[in-house]
């Protein structure tokens, strides 16, 4: 191992080795579904992104952004932190039914999308079959508190565990509903917007992943978007097969597609910095 800068999590962390596996696309969706449920936090999309025309735009600055602050180095990180931030200080949304106007950057809603975003990471990648000790999996919830405090979050106020995690869920439920705009995202999750000749691509390959990511949310989101899914079991069971499926492409295949963070991570750190699921579970 170089000297070269780790990062905010370096090789040895628990997120270091999850952000690797390839169901993250999965997870990422997953917090999409969750995301949209609550009605404030939706809203600051719709009204402030036109995401159904730039809908992979948005999807691959996001996965840049989880692989820079994941991968890159400290400095690297925190530009993309401090970008964030300036983004959405100047952006502000309105309640349709009060007439209030609000920024998008409100504490309550930056933590309510960084919850459901680690939550549907530890939960997919735990359920797909990645090997994963309670004390890994809180691990990983702690070490985010590095990337709550990016977007602005006081990482004291953020959950540190499984636990604290599980509360904080409890406790934001009575705030979540199905309203218009998350029907709009569930819509658009099943039907993005894709070029002519990539629709039947999108029916075969897109369909199962957000049919999977729906699946696997908790079953109280079930009941709001009013959709019918799979018994929790049989959830697990789709993802188990799908992270067998997918773990079979060799890693540096993977790895090839932009904008190539972990192997430029391994350039910089050296050949022992490889994300590997065999560091976890042990």
């Amino acid at each position: 191992m170089t000297d070269a800068d780790p990062g905010l999590f370096g090789p040895e962390s628990v997120t270091w080795q999850l952000h690797s596996d390839p169901v993250m696309w999965i997870a990422g969706v997953r917090a999409l579904y969750l995301q949209a449920l609550h009605p404030r936090a939706v809203r600051g999309v719709t009204q402030n992104s036109d995401f159904r025309r730039d809908a992979w735009g948005r999807l691959m600055r996001t996965a840049s952004f989880v692989g820079t602050t994941t991968y890159g180095t400290t400095e690297a990180a925190e530009r993309a932190g401090a970008r964030v931030r300036k983004i959405h200080r100047m952006l502000t949304a309105t309640d349709p039914d009060t007439g209030e106007r609000y920024g998008v950057d409100e504490p309550a809603l930056l933590l309510w999308v960084h919850c459901a975003e680690i939550d549907s990471y530890l939960q997919v990648a735990h359920r797909s079959g990645l090997r994963l000790t309670g004390a890994e999996a809180d691990r990983y919830v702690a070490e985010h508190r590095q990337s709550a405090r990016l977007v602005g979050l006081d990482p004291d106020a953020v959950p540190g565990d499984r636990a604290e995690m599980a509360e904080y869920f409890e406790k934001v439920r009575p705030d979540l509903a199905a309203g218009a705009e998350a029907r709009e995202v569930d819509d658009f999750l099943l039907r993005p917007p894709t070029h002519p000749l990539l629709v039947p691509a999108r029916e075969v390959l897109w369909r199962r992943v957000a049919h999977l990511a729906y699946a696997s949310l908790p079953p109280y989101a079930h009941e709001l978007y009013g959709r019918p899914a799979p018994a929790p079991a049989t959830a697990t069971r789709q993802l188990r097969l799908a992270g067998l499926l997918l773990r079979r492409i060799p890693a540096r295949v993977r790895w090839q597609l932009p904008p190539k963070h972990i192997l430029r991570a391994m350039a910089r750190l050296g050949p022992d910095a490889r994300p590997a699921p065999y560091k976890l579970g042990r």
